[in-house]
């Protein structure tokens, strides 16, 4: 079944709707992934400092065990997982290419960010110290965090911290220290043409994702999943758990649990009706299932997360 490619991004915002670019700082607490499996059509840049981190793109694992950094491309599956129980961040800028277009068609414009924005060059997979390119990167990253503001310190970590801006003076440096990146990889001849066949297995595995995001509210069979990506049920499984590390089912009752939670923090529903409101038709399953990903109840889980907005 064919699948519209508007529901196939990632919901989130990135950035505000006159300046679609942000910066993220995401916390590793411990081992596991800490950043799920998603995509979006906005260009991502990494930057690790340091730590054990498994980057997984497009069902291709990468280590990183030194500082460096990676590009996301639009559409690109990902997912990063901590390798390590240290204390770690990782920061992201995404933006849209949009926002570097020129009016006049120079060659800048013709040559390098059309073809970036229509999907037909794409930035290099990762750039370590070694190169030449690494320095003027990372100083030109390290004016973006300046000009969106001080990211939060490490002696008071935030987890999902993220930051927009909408001065005048800040998004001129952004853009300016953008484009020095794209000069700095044309330079070094880092983009490359995009290569016209799909990975099949990929676009399964992300149509597979929106069905559960749209329909995680109702019952969900195996069967289901594996008729929206054409596949028989054997296969489908063993390339769910290959891509995302999870079986579908256990994938979705997580997905399910991350809505409860949600759900527990935002709003004043029973627990009942949050429950029903998440696919689940047993409140005790729910319940074991919930302490199974928690630790605890809906109920204390819903004082916790009071005590935080206090604070």
């Amino acid at each position: 079944m064919e699948q519209q490619p508007s529901i196939l991004k990632e919901i989130r915002p990135h950035g505000t709707k006159s300046f679609p670019c942000a910066i993220y700082r995401t916390h590793s607490a411990g081992k596991g992934a800490f950043v799920k499996h998603h995509w979006h059509e906005e260009v991502e840049l990494l930057y690790f400092s340091g730590g054990q981190f498994r980057l997984e793109i497009n069902m291709e694992s990468f280590p990183v065990q030194s500082e460096c950094f990676y590009f996301i491309n639009p559409g690109e599956l990902h997912s990063v997982i901590s390798e390590t129980a240290d204390s770690y961040w990782e920061d992201a800028v995404v933006f849209s290419p949009d926002i570097l277009s020129f009016d006049s068609y120079d060659h800048a414009q013709i040559h390098l960010i059309h073809p970036i924005q229509k999907g037909r060059l794409l930035f290099p997979r990762y750039i370590t110290p070694e190169h030449a390119a690494f320095l003027p990167i990372r100083n030109a990253f390290m004016d973006i965090t300046r000009a969106f503001g001080q990211m939060a310190s490490e002696a008071s970590p935030i987890k999902d911290s993220s930051l927009v801006t909408d001065d005048l003076t800040s998004q001129l440096y952004i853009k300016s220290s953008l484009l020095y990146i794209l000069a700095t990889l044309s330079e070094h001849r880092l983009f490359t043409p995009t290569e016209k066949n799909l990975d099949k297995r990929v676009e399964s595995i992300k149509t597979a994702l929106t069905y559960i995001k749209d329909n995680y509210r109702e019952k969900i069979y195996l069967s289901d999943l594996a008729e929206q990506t054409n596949l028989n049920e054997q296969y489908f499984c063993r390339l769910f758990k290959k891509a995302i590390g999870h079986s579908p089912m256990e994938y979705i009752n997580e997905y399910r649990i991350k809505q409860t939670r949600r759900l527990l923090e935002e709003t004043n529903l029973s627990v009942t009706e949050i429950c029903l409101e998440c696919g689940y038709n047993n409140l005790g399953n729910f319940l074991r299932e919930f302490r199974k990903y928690t630790g605890t109840t809906p109920l204390q889980y819903r004082k916790n997360a009071e005590k935080v907005k206090i604070k």
